[in-house]
């Protein structure tokens, strides 16, 4: 992809947007290409534009990466565990699933990445899996009560989320419903999670990459890694404020209607 400011700006702005709501980054990525004829963005973009996320989240949250990586740090040297390392630990066990799965299914992931059928079938069927979640989950449990078990299913809930239009967020906020955390613990658990998987993601996408980009893109590539950290710190810091009032309703009927209109596109051609 040529890039140039508008479509640099509107995709970070949109990839910011969608990465850590529950309603799938992978989706939004393709409509600007089908609806507006786009050339494909390339994977080069989609990488920084992902920095740019792991960016907000990291300073988002710097605070509480401090305290999980001292504590964790501690327990590692024999000190006894507290509320703190236990969710360290239960971040790293939660992680396990997706990364080696996703280490070995990644070609095949790369193959389907762009396929708006999946993503428009993924995203209804998520979409309303994220509904009963919401609907027959406790939700009387904070992220300090957390457990190995119910860490290690958000984590196998993520693998779901290699599946395009899945949405990453999203899966494992469902599998966070169902376990009984409130939807604030749920959220924050979400993003926690992120932190691992979008950099290692990065790491293996992005080393071979960057050696062959052109010079003369990298400033354009910058500047979408800084509107994609700008949009998507504002992102979680509201979606954190409003999620016990608003709940997650409008964003699976958002989720609903965006599948609708993929499948439209697709048997319309």
């Amino acid at each position: 992809m040529e890039l140039d400011l508008f479509r640099t700006t509107f995709l970070a702005i949109l990839q910011g947007f969608t990465e850590f709501l529950p309603i799938s980054s992978s989706a939004h990525i393709i409509l600007p290409k089908e609806l507006l004829g786009w050339p494909d963005q390339g994977l080069i973009f989609d990488v920084a534009v992902h920095v740019g996320s792991l960016i907000a989240v990291l300073l988002y949250f710097r605070r509480d990466i401090v305290i999980l990586f001292k504590a964790w740090l501690a327990t590692c040297l024999g000190k006894p565990q507290n509320a703190d390392s236990r969710l360290a630990w239960y971040v790293i066990a939660a992680t396990i699933p997706a990364g080696l799965i996703g280490f070995a299914l990644s070609d095949v992931v790369e193959q389907y990445s762009r396929s708006m059928l999946l993503i428009a079938f993924t995203s209804i069927f998520f979409a309303l899996l994220l509904y009963v979640a919401d609907r027959i989950g406790k939700q009387t449990l904070s992220i300090e009560k957390l457990t190995l078990k119910s860490s290690l299913t958000i984590g196998f809930f993520q693998v779901l989320a290699l599946l395009p239009g899945t949405s990453r967020s999203g899966a494992t906020m469902t599998a966070a419903l169902f376990c009984g955390l409130d939807r604030r613990a749920a959220a924050k658990f979400s993003f926690l999670l992120a932190i691992p998987i979008i950099a290692a993601g990065g790491l293996l996408e992005g080393y071979e990459l960057v050696s062959s980009q052109q010079a003369s893109e990298w400033g354009m590539l910058l500047y979408a890694i800084a509107v994609s950290a700008v949009v998507s710190w504002l992102c979680i810091h509201y979606f954190l404020r409003l999620i016990d009032r608003v709940g997650f309703m409008p964003f699976i009927i958002y989720r609903v209607l965006m599948g609708l209109a993929l499948f439209a596109i697709y048997f319309s051609r």
